[in-house]
């Protein structure tokens, strides 16, 4: 099975920075895509970024310029790296990975447990 676990979520004044992290382990033969989404309370879950295992990128409009995606393919690790954040930026965000089960040689796509950022002064 392939777990992930994410951190570094938490409370930052409007204008701050956070970093998060969204580790995978387990049976992981590959991993593919890594994506970062986010979903704030009365509203359905957003795609904020993804990068591919090449490394190419992709990110909302309402985070270019402030977010940055990175992988590190030896850590099976995603970073989503935050500047300038912005109150509408309170959410829960998700980490999603998608890969092939080195167990049974199949496509996953797993979500991580979800932690929580709140920009307010």
């Amino acid at each position: 099975q392939v777990q992930l676990v994410e951190s570094g979520g938490g409370l930052v004044q409007p204008g701050g920075s956070l970093r998060l992290s969204c580790a995978a382990s387990g049976t992981i033969f590959r991993i593919n895509n890594m994506a970062w989404y986010r979903q704030a309370p009365g509203k359905e879950r957003e795609l904020v970024a993804v990068i591919a295992r090449g490394g190419s990128t992709n990110y909302a409009d309402f985070v270019k310029g402030r977010f940055t995606i990175s992988r590190d393919n030896a850590k099976n690790t995603v970073y989503l790296q935050m500047n300038s954040l912005k109150p509408e930026d309170t959410a829960v965000y998700y980490c999603n990975i998608s890969g092939v089960d080195s167990r049974t040689w199949r496509q996953f796509n797993h979500w991580g447990q979800g932690t929580q950022v709140t920009v307010s002064s």
